[in-house]
């Protein structure tokens, strides 16, 4: 009885001792940053103050030492400033002296937080000129695609939503990959009583969506198509587009860039004009109204489509990728897809910056016809950088909007997406009463 006794008192002690020894664990930094303005929008040489916040265990953080540095839009970089939180807060100062935008990035251990000021961004002006022959190259690409009959596949897919009838279609296009897809449209559907929307894909490799079919039942009824961007099979198996992702698609993002002839995108925006050639030509369609849609490479997509194709009516292209590739020829980042190659001293391989001039969503955009355009933007999109995207929203000379989110990085916040849906119904609402 007394060894067990012992024994039990020993273990307090060896359990009391160790968890004496145990190193506290201290909570990490939480940091938040913002500018002191709620638009974050500045003119040229004005002061803009980056406001911090960190937290510890959700108290405000004493005494925290954080490093910043202040660049233009990721390059350009100042020299590291420390500052110390007090009461959880602490400033930083910085200007721009000419348009674009003014980005802060804070540290403290594993924390790091973004904050950027838009500097006139309204003011910012294409890196290079539009090509003098990028006209006749696309009319020459557009020429090559109207040779290739337009024969479509198209099989019945079951869906749950009510009302709607959906298709998976593939239809012919230049060279061997088609345009491929899912079409909604509701039962019953007149004819020429449809508006069309055409909804774009951003990077990666997947199958076409069957989710289209919200978009059929929409204001009265629309003719949708969804497509992917590769021209691939739609409805397989998860593993088979990641088969595609790590093999013959892997880094398709740069794969010809030296070539304006065997740049990748060429395809994929060939496949755009096949694609509204098919809902145009469909029965259904009312002769008039074709929006296209799409976020990050599907903004990308449909500032392309808004240049190559007269019949578009509105594009929504938010935090559109291809925007400016030549960026750096005006001291700005260039966005994904990274398309203009760098040599060992970081300058641009001039094969890849000229083919790369013919794939720019800035010429694009200088060449669009349509009734109207929205755009997103997000002032710390590091993947689709805020001055490329203000690059190519500035060459549009069409009426057009902007929906920035100061905070957000590459994605589509839902007050952007809100607002991209709803510029589109409105689209469609006012082409329904003309």
């Amino acid at each position: 009885m007394k060894m067990k006794t012992m024994m039990i008192w020993m273990g307090f002690v060896l359990a009391t001792v160790t968890m004496a020894r145990e190193p506290k664990v201290e909570p990490e930094v939480v940091l938040k940053a913002k500018v002191d303005r709620a638009d974050a929008l500045y003119e040229v040489g004005e002061t803009v103050t980056f406001r911090i916040e960190g937290t510890m265990g959700g108290q405000a953080a004493e005494g925290v030492v954080v490093e910043c540095v202040i660049s233009k839009d990721g390059v350009e970089a100042g020299a590291v400033e420390q500052v110390t939180l007090k009461a959880g807060k602490a400033e930083v100062t910085g200007c721009l002296k000419e348009p674009g935008f003014l980005q802060m990035r804070a540290r403290s251990g594993k924390a790091s937080v973004l904050a950027a000021a838009g500097v006139e961004p309204l003011k910012l002006k294409p890196s290079l000129p539009v090509p003098e022959d990028f006209d006749s190259f696309w009319k020459g690409q557009k020429a090559l695609l109207a040779a290739v009959p337009m024969k479509a596949k198209k099989t019945r897919v079951e869906t749950k939503a009510a009302g709607v009838e959906l298709e998976d279609v593939q239809v012919d296009c230049v060279g061997e990959v088609p345009v491929s897809g899912y079409l909604a449209k509701p039962v019953g559907a007149k004819a020429k009583s449809l508006p069309a929307i055409l909804t774009v894909h951003g990077a990666g490799v997947v199958s076409g969506s069957a989710g289209v079919v919200s978009w059929a039942v929409r204001e009265g009824g629309l003719l949708a198509l969804d497509i992917n961007a590769h021209g691939l099979p739609n409805g397989r198996p998860a593993a088979f587009y990641k088969a595609l992702a790590a093999g013959a698609l892997k880094d398709y993002r740069v794969k010809g860039r030296e070539d304006r002839e065997q740049v990748y995108f060429k395809g994929m925006f060939l496949r755009l004009v096949r694609a509204i050639d098919f809902l145009t030509a469909q029965p259904e369609w009312d002769g008039k109204t074709l929006i296209v849609y799409g976020s990050s490479q599907g903004g990308f997509q449909a500032l392309a489509a808004a240049g190559l194709d007269e019949r578009v009516t509105f594009i929504c292209a938010g935090v559109p990728a291809g925007c400016d590739h030549s960026g750096m020829k005006a001291g700005r980042i260039a966005g994904w897809p990274k398309l203009v190659a760098v040599d060992d001293r970081g300058q641009p391989v001039e094969a890849s910056l000229q083919a790369a001039r013919y794939y720019d969503a800035v010429n694009f955009a200088t060449r669009a016809r349509c009734r109207g355009a929205v755009v997103t933007v997000g002032f710390v999109d590091a993947t689709c950088p805020p001055t490329s995207v203000y690059a190519a929203f500035n060459a549009l000379t069409v009426p057009k909007k902007m929906h920035g989110d100061v905070l957000a990085g590459h994605t589509n916040t839902p007050g952007a997406v809100a607002f991209m849906q709803a510029a589109a119904l409105e689209h469609v609402r006012v082409m329904r009463g003309q």
